[in-house]
């Protein structure tokens, strides 16, 4: 009697241990969901040329500090939140960003790291005015650089959209606005490169004017959009190949492209004032009335968002 009741105990420990152990299997399956348990966070790996190694981001990270007013346009354009920003110098496109309601983060060239530290951010994404102070804004949370390639505009700022759209789970919205954005392109450039007028793109900056070619920080007009150059030689660089009002009239461009920085950072001053002198009335592009004023919020701040983009492309159409 005893060994039957042994028995019938062991099998009945043998049983509730089977149990448990069935449900220690499934309870491992769920603490590896990226889903089903809020402490554990989905991630995505991303590739950017400051890390020699993927970075992993949170999915839907809650808060992001932004460094770049193109990808901020980007964030707004999807109805998604930030948590901070620099607020000297938003577009005034971009205006209800500067509010308390964001956390002030310094400027775009000098951030405030205490501020930063603070506000214990999720990720921070940041382009080239920031890209020297990578490895200190690193340390502070995941940190991903999407400046554009200018090289490579079109694909670069698709590229840097599609990764905001992973991050943010709006791969849908992106893939929709950016076949919007194709299709205006392409109907311009069918226009512009059967065209016989040739378009030079200048920055007017405090009186003075420099010159961007192909493949230059504006030379998406010619590279993109079909716009061909006045000059094919103009030097690739950042601030542009510096030049004068006789050049402008030497080379006679039928479209005279001018992005105006004064007004684009607050100075003030006009570029219209400094433009349209009595050599640069001598071009056919003032004589046909073609010095198109280009927005330096859209084309200095903020180039390489969704709505910037969308502003660029409408405004180098109505030199057509």
């Amino acid at each position: 009697m005893k060994k039957l009741t042994m028995t019938l105990l062991l099998a009945a420990l043998m049983i509730v241990l089977a149990a448990c152990g069935a449900k220690d299997t499934d309870g491992d399956k769920t603490s590896g969901s990226t889903t089903d348990k809020s402490d554990a966070t989905e991630t995505i790996s991303v590739e950017h040329e400051l890390s020699d190694k993927p970075v992993e981001v949170p999915k839907n990270p809650e808060k992001v500090v932004v460094f770049d007013f193109g990808t901020l346009d980007t964030l707004d354009e999807l109805g998604v939140e930030v948590a901070g920003l620099p607020r000297a110098n938003v577009p005034g496109y971009l205006s209800k960003y500067d509010d308390d309601k964001y956390a002030n983060l310094g400027s775009l060239k000098e951030p405030d790291f205490e501020a930063i530290h603070a506000l214990k951010p999720d990720l921070i994404i940041i382009s080239g005015r920031q890209s020297d102070l990578y490895d200190q804004l690193t340390e502070i949370a995941p940190t991903i650089y999407v400046g554009i390639d200018t090289a490579h505009y079109i694909d670069s700022f698709k590229h840097n959209a599609e990764l905001i759209g992973q991050i943010f789970g709006k791969e849908d919205e992106v893939k929709a606005e950016l076949a919007d954005i194709d299709e205006r392109i392409a109907a311009i450039h069918e226009k512009a490169s059967s065209a016989d007028e040739k378009a030079l793109v200048v920055l007017a900056n405090e009186g003075k004017v420099s010159a961007y070619g192909p493949n230059s920080r504006f030379g998406l007009i010619h590279d993109v959009m079909g716009y061909k150059p006045a000059d094919e030689k103009i030097e690739v660089s950042t601030h542009g190949q510096s030049i004068t009002f006789e050049y402008i009239v030497e080379k006679n461009p039928g479209v005279l492209f001018v992005i105006d920085r004064d007004a684009a950072i607050g100075n003030g001053a006009s570029a219209k004032d400094s433009v349209e002198n009595d050599l640069v009335k001598k071009t056919d592009a003032y004589k046909n009335n073609k010095i198109i004023y280009l927005n330096g919020e859209y084309w200095y701040l903020s180039g390489g968002g969704l709505m910037s983009m969308k502003e660029m492309i409408e405004e180098v159409e109505t030199a057509l």
